[in-house]
Order: C-alpha cells, then structure tokens, then sequence
C-alpha cells in the first residue's frame, strides 16, 4: 500500500479484491463475429454501451442468442461493469441481465459495502487506472492489477451517505440532459414543420423558391499551414468551430495561426460568411454549416472547411440553420466523394437544392430558432455547471476531506 495515501479518521486503505469479487467477461467463440452467435434475446454489452451510459448502462449493441450464451456468461441485473480495454476505467451498472466480452469486468461488491459507493469511488480513481494499465497497441488492465488497487473506504453508513449525495446530482444531471435533448428534439420537429413549408410564421404567404446552393453562395478552400505557424497570429474558422453549432460567435473562434497579409485577404473570414466541414473520417460530419455572426479583424478560415460568400440576397444563418434538415443531409451525403476519408468540395456543395423564402421570411424564421437555441445555450451552461459541481463533491467527499453527517443516510 502507498504510504502517502491520506486515510481520514474512522476510513481504512482496503484493496478492491477485498471490496469485491471480480470476473471478466467472456466470449469464448472464434471467430468473434460469427452471426452463428448473435440476434437472441440474451443482451451482449461492449465498452461503448458503458462509456457512453454516464454511469447507468441502458442499451445495447448486439445481443447473443442460445448458442452465444454458451460461449459467454449471464451477469445479473444490477451488476457493475467497468472497462478495461482501450478505454480503461469508465464504469457503469445495468439494470438488466447481460453477457459481456473480456474488455469489460464485472464486480459485485461484498456483504457491507455499498455499490454505489464503490462505483463513484472507482469512477474518481479513472486517471490512476489508466496509468497502471499496460499499453501495448492499446491500454489493457488486468484483475492482477485490479485485484491489489487500494481504495480508501468509510463504513458502510458513510458509504450510503456519500453515494446518496453523489446520486442526487447525477439526478439532477440526468434531468437536465433529459430536458436539453427533449429542447433539441423540439427545434428539429419545429425547422421540419418551417423548412418544408407546413407550418407559417404569421404574415408570410408568399411561395417559396427551389434553388440551387450555386445560385447563392461562392465557393473557396480554406489554407493549409505546416503546425509551426499555429497557436500563436490571427483568428482561425476551424473544423469543430463550424461542427459545434451553425451559429459561429467570436467566442467561439479560439484557434490562432501566423500568416502574411497576402495570406490574410486570401483566405478572409467575414460577417455573414457560411462555412462547410470539407473532410471527416466519417460521412455523418461532412457539410455541417456554420455562420460567422460577429465581425473578427483579420480573421482566416481553415483547409479543412470551405468558405460560401453570399453571390445573391440570402440570409446565410437561415441556410445553415436548413443545412441541419435530414432532407438537405441527403442531398451532401449523396454528393461526397470518398477517399480514405469522406469529402465534399464546393461543387458538390453547390448541387443540393434548398427552399428559400423572401429576405423578410428567413429574418423571422432565424428569430424564432434563434430564441430556441438561446434556451439550448442556457440549459447547457446549467449542465456544465452542475458536471462542475458534481466533480467538487467527488473530490471532497470521496476523500474524506467534506464529511457528511451520518444523518443523512437512509
């Protein structure tokens, strides 16, 4: 055990072996992807189902039929899992009975020790587990590493308190996520309603026109610098500034890069400009639309998008806002070229068709989705807040450094 390992007063150091019983999961059949296997009604977690769960495991990727059982191994429902492979650490506990493979490793705590607790405690220690792991082509942690991991642990009394506060801000948390993916929900059904003409906003009636992308905007490829030139020099449009949201804000661009003047008019990123993702690994992330709404002094785009300048009176926010429609995404989709990555280019761009509406329309129609993303915006920054907060307790009551009144457990 590590001598410098803080114990509070009335907690102990306790290795996890003696915490809980560990298994690897199995799957034992060769090959792995054998269809032979699959599409039972046995669920069959990955590490992706727990990563992405936050903590509570919910789906599933793939299910094992009788003959995968074989090969594998039932866990209960309300077992906890954890991953040890490639992403090392991340924990989750399902709510249903489930098979899993030997990148994830199921623990079930003994008589006495809380599993909510345990979970939070292990889920803190994320960043000491993966510095133990081997790295090899990727991380991997085994039970001869997991077995020894010393834990710092209260009693069972204190455990219950300390994961019992720990839940209600996941609570919380879960809530606000429930709430902004609803809020996004809404504004997807209300730009379907708009954009296909279904729903009007009062005082428009006059029909809308088909237009090709080309008859409205111009396009040109961002630069291309070797790394030396960033992080220091002039505002820079990157990729994740266009992938974040279609409305691209000062605050947003945060990238630097040192350029000659020549260069600086070149490849100019002006109020009122759309920019395109030009190439992803993934298909999914190319053409996303974003709008530079403020006015950057000699702000410059990146080669890994494209710039559209408006050639014809449109509002440029307005179609990017139409850019997020599953109907126009077909359209880029079909357009891409693929390489050994997805691409799209400005000719490809200027095929797809979109319906556009008098100047005085679009103007309304951004209003009203700008009011909704407003309330996106705030509910996320209520997110980001709460994660804060969450990660402050952790620290605090975790190590004993905060001590709850025993009171508080039920």
């Amino acid at each position: 055990m590590s001598a410098d390992i803080r114990v509070p007063q009335g907690w102990a150091v306790i290795t996890l072996g003696k915490l809980a019983d560990l298994e690897r999961g199995k799957f034992s059949a060769r090959p792995r992807n054998d269809p032979r296997y699959f599409g039972g009604p046995f669920p069959f977690i990955q590490t992706g189902d727990v990563r992405n769960g936050h903590g509570v495991i919910r789906s599933y990727s793939q299910t094992l039929n009788e003959h995968g059982l074989r090969v594998s191994k039932l866990f209960p429902a309300r077992t906890l899992f954890m991953t040890i492979a490639a992403n090392v650490g991340d924990m989750g506990t399902a709510d249903f009975a489930c098979a899993c493979p030997d990148s994830l490793v199921a623990l079930r705590p003994h008589f006495g020790v809380n599993q909510d607790w345990l979970q939070y405690a292990l889920a803190a220690k994320k960043k000491q587990l993966e510095s133990i792991a081997t790295q090899n082509a990727q991380a991997n942690l085994n039970l001869e590493k997991l077995v020894p991991f010393p834990l710092v642990v209260p009693g069972h009394i204190e455990q219950s308190a300390i994961a019992g506060a720990l839940k209600d801000a996941d609570e919380y948390i879960w809530a606000l996520e429930a709430l902004i993916a609803k809020k996004r929900d809404i504004k997807q059904g209300l730009m379907q309603e708009i954009f296909t003409g279904r729903t009007r906003l009062p005082g428009f009636s006059d029909p809308w026109k088909e237009l090709l992308v080309s008859d409205l905007l111009e396009f040109k490829n961002g630069l291309n610098k070797a790394s030396q030139f960033f992080g220091h020099g002039t505002p820079i449009v990157n990729f994740m500034d266009v992938m974040r949201s279609p409305v691209i804000t000062a605050a947003r661009v945060t990238g630097l890069v040192s350029l000659s003047r020549e260069e600086i008019g070149r490849f100019a990123a002006r109020r009122g400009d759309m920019f395109f993702t030009r190439t992803s690994e993934s298909v999914e992330e190319i053409g996303t639309a974003g709008v530079l709404v403020d006015d950057i002094p000699n702000a410059v785009f990146s080669g890994f998008v494209l710039r559209g300048r408006p050639i014809a009176p449109v509002n440029t926010t307005f179609l990017a806002y139409q850019f997020q429609l599953p109907s126009v995404r077909k359209q880029v989709i079909a357009t891409a070229s693929y390489t050994t990555r997805a691409l799209t280019n400005g000719g490809s761009l200027g095929r797809v068709r979109v319906l556009v509406p008098s100047t005085d329309e679009q103007a309304a129609v951004v209003a009203v989705l700008a009011d909704v993303d407003a309330e996106l915006a705030a509910l996320e920054r209520r997110l980001d807040s709460a994660q804060a907060v969450k990660i402050g307790m952790m620290q605090e009551l975790l190590t004993g450094r905060t001590r709850l009144p025993l009171e508080a457990a039920s």
